[in-house]
């Protein structure tokens, strides 16, 4: 029909330019932050614990997929595909599992260690980025595509399985010219993804129940530990996990009781807002001056601009939309990321075969 408005392809040559320009400035940008921490270390604290940490959460919750395609950790792991030098082989779903629960681990065991160690040094939180881009290229040269970092062993990855529950919309998937089936289920590609809708493995089942159950707790734990400028006794670094795997347990073990009489359909998005909104409860006042140890993870102090109801109206609000967003809205049923074109297979061995012989 000579009216009919062509909808333009989201994977055009046009929409591959822009992405790949944005995936280089949030690279660079990252770069940037990493060299600041090492040679302007306050400087760096702030842009990357006060200020780029605390938008990540929100920004998980309503578009996951558009991180998933910004990440530089990602780009940084798929640096050995890109080049041709990865053995791109494909994982099992026993190791899918053993990376999915080591990246909750892992997860658990780095942040408390931001209140004794990384929260006030610079080069303690550069060497952290570096040494998980290290990981991410080790695993990028043994294994297919995302399957090995992006979608096993990457800490966040965990908790954007439970925050991009309501996902707002669809973008082109911008890592993957076509799908190769890297690892099934794609997390990018398939609608409804949560932390225990997987249960290939008892790994991955370990690993959701922990991430979905006791998110909220650890969080809430968190925020009630002060900062150590340094650890002089092994006392102090009992106190910095205590009270984090104390809430952990905790909202772990209501989570399998509640579940006796709820359906996770209804459990993991309250489980996914309480987190999320625990997060912003505190993060928000202590960012302003506001919080429960003053100047621990202050971005600005505004305690004699702005009056303390105004801080926890904000906190409030946020809350509120949290759970209005994540358990109330209808669910939209949006991937993450559009999914490619799946790959030919055949050809791809006949090709890795040549390459042997």
């Amino acid at each position: 029909m000579a009216g009919k408005i062509k909808s333009e392809d989201p994977f055009s040559q046009k929409s591959v330019r822009i992405w790949r320009m944005i995936q280089l400035l949030v690279w660079i940008t990252g770069a940037g932050i990493l060299f600041n921490l090492i040679v302007f270390p306050k400087l760096g604290i702030h842009l990357f614990w006060n200020i780029l940490i605390p938008v990540a959460p929100a920004l998980l919750v309503i578009s996951v997929g558009v991180w998933r395609n910004i990440c530089p950790l990602a780009t940084t792991a798929l640096l050995p595909n890109h080049l041709g030098i990865s053995k791109r082989k494909k994982i099992t779903a026993k190791q899918s599992g053993i990376l999915n629960l080591v990246a909750v681990m892992a997860l658990f065991i780095i942040v408390p260690l931001r209140h004794a160690i990384f929260d006030m040094n610079g080069l303690a939180t550069a060497l952290l980025i570096i040494s998980l881009g290290v990981v991410s290229i080790i695993l990028g040269l043994f294994f297919e595509w995302k399957s090995a970092w992006c979608s096993g062993l990457c800490p966040i990855h965990p908790v954007e399985k439970l925050y991009g529950l309501k996902n707002t919309f669809s973008i082109p998937n911008m890592h993957c010219a076509s799908c190769i089936r890297c690892v099934v289920p794609c997390p990018d590609s398939t609608s409804g993804i949560h932390p225990l809708s997987v249960k290939k493995t008892d790994y991955q089942k370990i690993a959701g129940l922990l991430i979905t159950g006791g998110l909220p707790g650890f969080i809430w734990g968190w925020f009630h530990v002060p900062d150590y400028h340094e650890i002089t006794s092994a006392v102090q670094l009992i106190e910095i996990y205590m009270l984090p795997l104390f809430g952990l347990i905790t909202t772990t073990l209501m989570f399998l009781f509640t579940k006796k009489f709820f359906d996770s359909k209804i459990l993991v998005p309250l489980f996914s807002a309480a987190a999320v909104s625990c997060y912003y409860w505190f993060r928000i006042p202590a960012l302003l001056g506001f919080g429960i140890f003053p100047g621990n993870g202050m971005l600005v102090d505004l305690t004699g601009v702005i009056p303390e109801w105004l801080v926890i109206s904000v906190s409030t609000l946020l809350a509120v939309f949290f759970f209005l967003w994540i358990v109330f809205s209808k669910n939209n049923k949006n991937s993450w990321l559009i999914k490619p074109a799946y790959a030919d297979l055949r050809l791809n061995s006949k090709k890795l075969g040549t390459a042997k012989k």
